[in-house]
């Protein structure tokens, strides 16, 4: 039981879910089986730009999650680690949420046996603000018109309220500076591979979900939810095996290609990377939402490093900081980025310090066993 096809038998779940509803229908049947005590994932808010982390505990309250938001880049790993640590939950992840858990679990900030990992595959977010200037740009529609999006193909394909779809290749998009974010576009780790299972629709039939089974815990959550008529699943086939490797291989080669163009040719100078952190207005928020900066005492809040009010904050001792502590564990994310309200590059320089370390130690963020990362949660107390 290696790779799978599965689909939910719920007729419910397969009205509401997309390819076949099987990742629904696994995280139903661990809460009612009282496998976990609630299942912490995303459900869409507002509209489809607005993803809210939510914990559920009934199988309605689970039903509201059903579905993909491309356009919500929101991380849920710190919320285990800090609200959740003692309870049994099953978690959905994309790769980057996956190496935050890693991360944290090496900072003793969780215990794994008490998270059931479901891993989505994943090729990339797109920011909120982002895609509704994408959608009106390129699309010729009122961005609040879109019930639905999916990447497949190649292509971003929305779904109006009208039950008609558009679509735009996504080279095309980013070619003209929308589509994913810059970081996902980096981001070579598309399969998350330490998660239980990894469940996506590359290489599936139609109304299938193809799940490849990691763990042996992963092994167990699949049969389980065969045995107790959860889902139906048959094998995958060489064909689709091989068509969902060629997908991840592609992703890769032009993760890696665009790592060159963007950390390489693109990076900031050494002038310009001054100029970038001199904007910086000390809010703390890339460290707030950084899912892997979780200590109790902060080292930017320690006594000896505070400055008086009165004095224009000093970046460089802050961000120098950050950097010595975090970039060597980065993982990528974009999410100190993402809530900078001066537009600094953060992740571009934290991603090539991680790189260089990886290159130098052969530690890579997120992904790698048996080494401590430079800066470890051993040696501080995880928030609570």
């Amino acid at each position: 039981m290696k790779y799978l096809q599965a689909k939910a038998t719920d007729e419910e779940i397969l009205k509401n879910s997309e390819n076949g509803g099987a990742v629904t229908a696994i995280l139903l049947s661990l809460l009612e089986e009282d496998k976990v005590d609630g299942v912490l994932n995303l459900k869409k808010g507002d509209d489809v730009y607005d993803g809210i982390p939510a914990y559920s505990k009934t199988r309605e309250e689970l039903l509201e999650t059903s579905g993909s938001l491309h356009c919500a880049p929101i991380m849920t790993s710190y919320l285990i680690a800090q609200y959740l640590k003692d309870e049994r939950i099953a978690v959905t992840t994309k790769a980057c949420d996956l190496m935050a858990i890693d991360e944290i679990i090496k900072r003793k900030g969780m215990d794994r046996d008490n998270v059931f990992v479901i891993g989505l595959n994943c090729g990339g977010t797109v920011n909120p603000l982002t895609a509704e200037k994408m959608i009106e740009l390129f699309y010729d529609v009122d961005p609040s018109r879109v019930v639905s999006e999916e990447i497949s193909k190649g292509n971003f394909i929305i779904e109006l309220d009208d039950d008609t779809t558009k679509e735009v290749k996504i080279d095309d998009l980013e070619d003209e500076g929308f589509g994913r974010r810059q970081n996902c576009q980096r981001c070579e780790l598309k399969i998350p591979r330490k998660a239980d299972i990894a469940c996506g629709n590359w290489g599936s039939s139609k109304g299938y979900t193809f799940i490849e089974v990691n763990t042996e815990r992963g092994e167990q959550i699949v049969q389980d939810a065969i045995d107790k008529g959860y889902i139906e699943c048959k094998e995958a086939s060489e064909k689709q095996i091989a068509i969902r490797s060629k997908i991840e291989n592609v992703m890769i080669k032009m993760a890696k290609k665009k790592q060159k163009t963007q950390l390489e040719k693109e990076y900031p100078t050494t002038d310009e990377i001054h100029s970038y952190l001199t904007r910086c207005i000390k809010c703390y928020r890339c460290r707030d939402v950084c899912p892997i900066c979780n200590c109790k005492v902060c080292s930017l809040e320690k006594e000896q490093l505070q400055q008086p009010d009165t004095e224009e904050p000093d970046p460089l001792l802050m961000h120098g900081i950050r950097m010595s502590h975090m970039a060597f564990s980065c993982i990528n994310c974009g999410q100190c980025q993402d809530v900078c309200p001066m537009d600094i590059p953060l992740v571009k320089m934290y991603q090539k310090i991680q790189l260089k370390y990886r290159d130098a130690t052969g530690y890579i963020a997120g992904t790698s066993d048996g080494k401590i990362p430079m800066f470890s949660g051993e040696k501080e107390e995880i928030a609570e």
